[in-house]
């Protein structure tokens, strides 16, 4: 497909540097597919490359964001993953298919190019089929926060029915835990600042909400809604000091997702209460390529429809990001083909 396509990009660090670039579109090789993207969500992790610095292994240019649903619309030559005309999501994690993550495994948008592009080109191997129930906006969210989710209330943490769940916030990560949790069966706690998200993510399905300004010790009200038992699992998306209060929560033989960072990589917090639970603190680095094929697996069976707060078209990317600032209810998208 011969032609010129528009991209986000920098050619150096820091978002004031951010430009909508035109470039040739490019032409897939051997195993390699090229896809019309149609959405691109955004996460977290944008504002943490763009503001952060985190440039030390990057593609230059950088094309910045990870998460994409498309349209295949050529391959090259040996492809038989994926068909011309068949809708794809692009796996976070590019070399990680399943079992153990790789030691330093490379991530769309950070040590790969990233996807706020009109066409991409990948191997079919990082590619997976898009769910059936869902349009391109909503499944633009998988590949990240949900997959992000469903790791850690499934794959490590091999989630029940009955079990008690407490998430952090009301961002895409929390509101997909929020949503999957609920509807496997478990009981979810949510914690937020903000009166009105509580009762948003409560019609989600969320069994309470508590205030962490008013409740600054929530771990407590958590205690008390469990009747002194505590949570099965608490997924961390603070960090900082907030990782003692998750531990104080946990339930005996509990588990702590550690996902989140937003006070901070350092974290410290007493040890006593996690001994004598014997709890688990597990790190969540989204998931691989087979846990994003269950989710939508997943998705399609349980019709969890991911909670989107607004769309930008391409052009208003930088908009999109003064958003993300202020702390999205959900997740945003960016829709590159209107």
């Amino acid at each position: 497909m011969d032609g010129v396509m528009k991209r986000w990009e920098l050619r150096k660090p820091g978002r004031v540097n951010l430009q909508l670039a035109s470039v040739p579109i490019p032409q897939p090789g051997a195993g390699e597919a090229l896809v019309r993207v149609s959405a691109v969500s955004l996460n977290y992790r944008e504002k943490l490359f763009l503001d952060a610095g985190g440039y030390s292994d990057v593609p230059w240019p950088f094309v910045p964001t990870s998460d994409m649903a498309g349209e295949v619309v050529a391959t090259g030559a040996g492809v038989s993953r994926v068909r011309v005309g068949e809708r794809v999501l692009a796996a976070f994690n590019t070399d990680w298919v399943d079992g153990p993550p790789p030691r330093a495994p490379r991530a769309l948008g950070g040590s790969v190019p990233g996807v706020l592009s009109e066409y991409v080109v990948m191997p079919e191997g990082w590619l997976v089929a898009a769910p059936r129930t869902l349009d391109d906006a909503q499944a633009s969210t998988l590949p990240c926060a949900g997959l992000t989710a469903w790791t850690a209330l499934v794959e490590q943490g091999a989630l029940r029915p009955g079990q008690t769940v407490v998430t952090q916030g009301t961002g895409g990560v929390s509101l997909f835990a929020v949503q999957l949790a609920s509807a496997l069966g478990a009981r979810v706690i949510v914690t937020s600042g903000d009166d009105e998200k509580l009762a948003r993510a409560k019609t989600l399905g969320a069994a309470h909400g508590i205030h962490r300004r008013r409740t600054p010790d929530w771990e407590k009200e958590v205690l008390e809604l469990t009747s002194g038992r505590g949570a099965d699992q608490v997924l961390e998306l603070v960090g900082g000091d907030n990782l003692g209060r998750s531990a104080s929560a946990l339930a005996s033989g509990g588990r702590i997702s550690l996902i989140g960072v937003l006070e901070g990589f350092d974290m410290r917090f007493p040890a006593l209460p996690l001994l004598r639970s014997h709890g688990i603190i597990q790190g969540v680095l989204v998931g691989h390529r087979r846990g994003l094929e269950d989710l939508v697996r997943a998705v399609d069976t349980l019709r969890v429809a991911p909670v989107i707060d607004a769309t930008y078209p391409l052009r208003d990317f930088p908009q999109a990001l003064a958003h993300l600032d202020r702390g999205p209810f959900g997740k945003l998208v960016i829709r590159v083909r209107e």
